[in-house]
């Protein structure tokens, strides 16, 4: 085989990139950047609930905001969005039933995007409702989008991965065993 200008010949040059495409997937793969990134997301989605928890009148406010739906509808997402977020974080951090948890999560996540960008096209001046009630904290915003489509990345980065999780029954187990 002819070598190319730098010296390496065709064969040469897939050997190589098909070795860095493994080391990708090798990194992609891995358990530990996998708890890290559910630690993260689930967390993020632990505090986020909190608030909402706390005084789930004041996020309905939040959610009227968006004009999208009425009084008593928001009042029943008021009431439960903040404990499904609190139940798929806390399941993301521990490992229960990762995949779904992140499935729930990238699925909120997109219509928490369709939501701002809906808003946006409104004109609406409004906080988003994400981790604080306060209407002068958080604003609706390009940022804000850009925020959830990186945590929709990383919701389906665990989606995909998370088959080859690290959970914290699995390392009792082991240690109990031993």
């Amino acid at each position: 085989m002819a070598a190319g200008r730098n010296g390496k010949t065709p064969v040469t040059i897939l050997k190589n990139k098909m070795f860095e495409k493994q080391k990708i997937i090798q990194l992609l793969e891995n358990k530990i950047l996998t708890l890290i990134a559910r630690i993260i997301l689930g967390g993020l989605f632990i505090i986020a609930s909190l608030d909402k928890i706390i005084d789930p009148n004041a996020f309905a406010i939040s959610i009227l905001n968006y004009r999208v739906i009425g009084e008593s509808l928001s009042m029943l997402v008021a009431t439960i969005l903040p404990w499904l977020e609190l139940i798929c974080g806390l399941g993301l951090v521990f490992g229960f039933y990762a995949r779904a948890n992140a499935g729930i999560i990238t699925t909120l996540l997109i219509c928490f995007i369709i939501l701002i960008v809906s808003a946006l096209a409104r004109g609406l001046d409004i906080s988003c409702g994400c981790f604080s009630q306060d209407p002068n904290m958080s604003k609706i915003g390009y940022q804000k989008i850009l925020e959830n489509i990186g945590l929709t990345i990383l919701s389906i980065y665990l989606f995909y991965t998370s088959n080859k999780q690290i959970n914290f029954i699995s390392l009792f187990k082991k240690q109990s065993t031993n």
